[in-house]
């Protein structure tokens, strides 16, 4: 490896799985201290056990109290931090509106922007002093394809991407010049454990369940592509290195060329 991170201290919120997880794994290879926080238990048990000496921290990410508790055992464990990075998110399975019932869509939207959109803000909110504390500090959060193209989920997915995407460019603005903010946007994912909102009946469905999956991914890209949070992981890789100080406000777009069309 090249040890692009050698010396950086990472907080990876929503690691136990998925992107998050592949984001771990690519981060301790080029030389970061990791802590991560991680909603469930389970998830948190085998980061443990496959990750001796990691701090994981079991929390919500969408709450103030869990993010700052993330943040202080970062910077007790390593004294201080200069990366975060937020994977969490949840999906709607495409549900447009009409197929969202009238009672249920308050419930819905609060679920989904709690989640894809409360969780970062509350992750940037902890941590920022610490961030502010170093030099060369960055923040990497994790847009979609979806948060540039239509079609890629429903109304409330979709949504919520483009105010993370939001979220890039006001806190690379407000946050300038001592802290990055860039964005990742993948395409589809392998190997994901993304699961659909509880307040529509869809918490015990994930989407890497869907049949075929891997093969109607990869038909929708240029690159005839089916891409895992392995290939995404080196993006964020690269937006916390050194190599990318001059660039703030940014989104990388690993997804195959999905935005070039087929």
């Amino acid at each position: 490896m090249t040890d692009w991170l050698r010396g950086k201290r990472a907080l990876v919120v929503g690691g136990g799985s998925g992107i998050g997880r592949a984001v771990i794994d690519a981060f301790r290879a080029e030389g970061a201290r990791i802590a991560v926080l991680e909603r469930d238990r389970a998830k948190c048990d085998k980061l443990r056990e496959e990750l001796p000496g990691v701090p994981v921290i079991e929390g919500d990410a969408v709450t103030r109290e869990a993010n700052e508790h993330a943040v202080k055992v970062a910077v007790d464990s390593y004294g201080g931090l200069d990366t975060l990075v937020n994977c969490v998110g949840v999906f709607d399975f495409y549900h447009g509106v009409d197929d969202i019932k009238a009672d249920d869509l308050a419930t819905a939207f609060d679920e989904m922007f709690r989640t894809n959109v409360l969780s970062h803000l509350q992750s940037v909110k902890a941590a920022a002093p610490s961030l502010r504390a170093g030099a060369g500090s960055s923040i990497v959060l994790t847009e979609s394809t979806s948060s540039y193209h239509p079609g890629r989920g429903g109304v409330l997915y979709v949504s919520s991407k483009f105010a993370v995407r939001g979220l890039v460019s006001a806190l690379a603005h407000e946050l300038a010049p001592d802290i990055r903010v860039n964005g990742v946007a993948p395409g589809g994912t392998l190997n994901t454990e993304l699961r659909g909102l509880a307040s529509l009946g869809l918490d015990q469905v994930r989407l890497d369940d869907t049949p075929n999956r891997a093969r109607d991914m990869a038909a929708r890209t240029p690159l005839n592509v089916a891409l895992t949070g392995a290939d995404h992981a080196w993006s964020f890789v690269f937006l916390a290195s050194d190599r990318s100080r001059g660039i703030t406000g940014e989104t990388v777009h690993p997804d195959g060329g999905f935005g070039l069309g087929t």
